[in-house]
């Protein structure tokens, strides 16, 4: 990823830059991820930013974001893309599935998914990362769509598997610093 400082009236934060993306590598990703991440441990905050960074830098993306667990359903949380699904059932469709089982989802086809919700017709396939804190509990799931049937493959489930622990590692060091 290359990073281009911008001129501008406006200066950014002294640990702010400008940010031109292009498609990156797991690695890549992981080490910008690490960055972006390094010193912020506000949920929301980092939310925020790792859906903007995997959206702009991974290639065939529609949707990528968060679902926070709210103990009864999925409540839409910080992501990239077109409006979304607020709410979600544990027993309905693929983050509902990741949820409920504590297992990364990996679907294909996405409209052969039963209980698939249709956030987005033109989403095809989906990753879906649930989201465990340490002490056993589910904050809830990563989800990353594709207008691509098949886009996902054993690569993105180790890509996305470890910048979910870059992100949940982030947000409980906190409380062990």
């Amino acid at each position: 990823m290359s990073v281009h400082h911008t001129p501008s009236a406006r200066q950014p934060a002294s640990n702010v830059s400008v940010l031109v993306f292009e498609s990156l590598s797991y690695p890549e990703l992981l080490q910008q991820a690490r960055g972006l991440l390094a010193g912020e441990h506000d949920r929301i905050a980092n939310a925020a930013n790792l859906s903007a960074l995997v959206f702009e830098s991974l290639p065939d993306l529609n949707w990528a974001g968060f679902y926070f667990f709210d103990g009864h359903e999925l409540v839409l949380g910080p992501f990239q893309g077109r409006p979304a699904c607020v709410r979600i059932p544990l027993d309905r469709g693929v983050c509902g599935a990741a949820a409920r089982t504590r297992s990364i989802q990996v679907v294909a086809d996405v409209h052969a998914f039963p209980g698939h919700i249709a956030c987005d017709a033109a989403s095809n396939a989906e990753i879906v990362v649930p989201l465990i804190l340490n002490d056993g509990t589910l904050l809830g799931v990563w989800d990353v769509d594709s207008p691509l049937a098949g886009r996902f493959t054993d690569t993105d489930r180790e890509g996305m598997q470890a910048l979910c622990a870059l992100y949940l590692e982030s947000i409980q060091s906190s409380a062990t610093s």
